[in-house]
């Protein structure tokens, strides 16, 4: 239990640290974030704040984790398989906000090529996964042995969270204020389930982004990019497949699952019938456009993720008992 303070902690005090020499090097750089043209009018303003800050928060979380994770002794194979995971995922959405700095325009990898990688690379966690747990998912105390479903999951969970923590981060402080509570419910599923590894790496990440948001609260002076999102979505999945709650992910996820079944459910309504459901795809821009403020709905969906979190928790503890 020391162990997990001491890994949110530092994480913390490091994200803390390199967030300012980070930033002031984005600025000389003129490294800085393009608006989509459909986005909100107000984000309009937005325009040139400097974005990749996804590259101190990964640094955080890898630096305090090894650091936590040797002092614990629990610095094993799924602890590098996590880690590993999570460097290539922010290789990936590193390479994709390139691409948008330098075409000048909020178009980075195509969909198809990021997901390509994003399926690449969570086969890294799975098939250790496979090693492990052969076909066998659990649900507090019972086994489900799903057979050649559980890879095809297994990858589903993982490419599907980095798309769906990439789609929520579109406002100030929303994809650290939604992903504290989510990464937290990780921390305390794992450790309760005796993965004390995975635990441990969870809490780095709530210290993580807790020390991100003095930097990314309105109004934002870094956005984390898909250096970011891509890399922590994937590493929530991560998480989830290697601490064997993936079912779960579901509950403790929620808001970005309802970011993503917003903006399916939004693509879909328009191609079938030439509608719209929303004013705006994902669904926090449509509760800009219906004029509620940025803090209002980071609040208000924080307060829902951790609620989400707490249900995940203890829907865990029912079937564990049961």
């Amino acid at each position: 239990m020391i162990m997990l303070a001491v890994g949110l902690l530092l994480s913390l005090v490091l994200c803390l640290l390199f967030g300012v020499p980070y930033i002031d090097f984005l600025k000389k750089k003129t490294i800085g974030q393009y608006v989509l043209d459909l986005a909100p009018e107000a984000h309009a303003k937005k325009q040139g704040t400097p974005t990749t800050g996804g590259v101190f928060i990964i640094a955080a979380i890898i630096i305090s984790s090894i650091i936590t994770l040797f002092m614990a002794q629990q610095m094993g194979n799924s602890a590098w398989i996590i880690l590993i995971t999570l460097v290539f995922m922010a290789f990936a959405g590193l390479q994709d906000d390139y691409l948008k700095i330098k075409g000048k325009e909020n178009k980075g990898l195509s969909p198809r090529g990021k997901l390509i990688r994003q399926i690449l690379i969570a086969l890294i966690p799975t098939i250790y996964s496979m090693q492990l747990y052969d076909n066998v998912i659990t649900l507090g105390s019972r086994s489900f042995d799903i057979g050649i479903l559980y890879p095809i999951l297994a990858v589903f969970v993982i490419t599907g969270a980095s798309n769906a923590y990439n789609l929520t981060d579109g406002l100030d402080g929303l994809a650290a204020s939604t992903g504290i509570p989510a990464f937290l419910a990780c921390g305390v599923l794992a450790f309760m389930s005796g993965h004390t590894d995975v635990a441990i790496i969870s809490l780095t990440v709530v210290g993580a982004l807790l020390g991100f948001l003095k930097y990314n609260k309105p109004k934002a002076q870094v956005f984390m990019g898909d250096t970011g999102s891509l890399a922590l979505g994937g590493l929530l999945g991560s998480l989830a497949v290697v601490g064997r709650f993936e079912l779960l992910l579901a509950v403790f996820g929620g808001i970005f699952v309802m970011e993503t079944l917003s903006v399916m459910v939004q693509v879909t309504s328009f191609k079938l019938t030439g509608k719209r459901v929303f004013k705006m795809a994902p669904i926090h821009h449509h509760f800009e456009l219906c004029g509620h403020s940025e803090k209002r709905i980071v609040t208000e969906f924080a307060v829902v993720s951790l609620i989400l979190s707490v249900i995940a928790i203890a829907v865990y503890l029912y079937f564990k008992q049961v």
